[in-house]
């Protein structure tokens, strides 16, 4: 036991000495002061089909002031998911574009990387700003064609995994690194986003940041931006503890299918798993059951997550796999 605590001790003092150390070396160093908005950047703000909140106009507004210093901005955007996060993102990567700088969007898995690069390519598509994504599901012929882009400037914004941080990735003048879900990355991974740190700005979003980054944020390390109102229109979470109940649980499931909805199934016993799934399948006749769970194949666990967003599945039983912020509107029943 005292050998672990002086083990923690150490690391701990490295860890200290390092994040001094970077945000000192942050503070001295010139970084890119972008100019203020073009007329282009109120054009592409009008084209948000939403109404914003005074939260997300708020961040909007601190996110771009920090863009605006000549020291590398480091802040962290808090809020839960649905708040509209990413529109605060996509303004801050137009933002960076229109001062012909590059922008990478590093997010923690490959589904989250298609629906984000989606959301990034319609929004941008009437302006002359070319979107592309670097993960898994692209051959290798077409991930050595985005690097290739993104080394001679071809690429202004490229939305990717870990992939993003591989040795042979290299920015012909990358500006703006925006990371969803920083908690998720390794530490090797880590050690690549610190070095990034040190020069450009970054845009760290968060619904659930991990304690040493709030605590940065708490001490004025980081910049702290947060979004505390729910969109217009969003009803609150409904949340009701019961015995289990099978008569419930098929009710429930029910009701959510008429209208056309989709359900997660939370069960974290994977060597049960399927059992769950036969039997509602059973017992719910109008029920599509898929299972996801993290001992499946990478590549098949993707594959049902896909096929459950494009509404192939209507049931999902799955384990606590699918925290990682995956945006499935039509999903609005979860049991657990």
């Amino acid at each position: 036991w005292e050998n672990t605590k002086s083990k923690v001790k150490k690391n701990l003092e490295i860890i200290a000495k390092d994040l001094v150390e970077l945000y000192a070396k942050r503070q001295h160093v010139k970084g890119f002061e972008f100019s203020k908005d073009t007329p282009w950047q109120k054009q592409f703000e009008d084209g948000f089909p939403y109404q914003e909140t005074d939260d997300q106009l708020r961040c909007i507004e601190e996110v771009k002031k920090d863009m605006e210093k000549p020291v590398p901005m480091d802040r962290l955007l808090c809020g839960d998911v649905g708040y509209g996060k990413t529109e605060v993102a996509i303004r801050a990567a137009f933002k960076a574009v229109m001062d012909q700088k590059q922008v990478a969007y590093l997010v923690p898995t490959t589904v989250l990387a298609n629906q984000q690069y989606e959301e990034f390519k319609s929004r941008m598509e009437e302006f002359p700003i070319r979107v592309d994504l670097l993960n898994r599901f692209r051959t290798k012929k077409e991930q050595e064609q985005v690097i290739k882009k993104l080394k001679l400037g071809e690429l202004d914004v490229v939305i990717g995994t870990h992939r993003l941080l591989s040795k042979d990735v290299e920015f012909k003048d990358l500006g703006l690194l925006i990371i969803d879900e920083e908690q998720r990355f390794g530490v090797k991974q880590k050690e690549k986003i610190k070095e990034y740190r040190e020069t450009i700005d970054v845009l760290s979003l968060s619904a659930t940041p991990i304690p040493r980054t709030l605590q940065m944020s708490l001490m004025g390390i980081r910049g702290l931006s947060k979004i505390d109102t729910p969109p217009k229109n969003r009803l609150p979470v409904q949340t009701y503890v019961v015995e289990k109940n099978d008569t419930l649980i098929k009710q429930v499931i029910e009701r959510e299918l008429a209208r056309d909805g989709q359900v997660f199934y939370l069960y974290n016993h994977t060597d049960r798993i399927a059992n769950v799934a036969y039997k509602i399948a059973s017992t719910v006749p109008n029920a599509k059951v898929a299972i996801g769970h993290g001992q499946m194949d990478k590549n098949e666990l993707e594959d049902v997550m896909l096929r459950f967003m494009n509404k192939e599945f209507n049931v999902l039983i799955c384990t606590t796999i699918i925290e990682t912020g995956i945006d499935i509107p039509n999903a609005n029943t979860m049991i657990v």
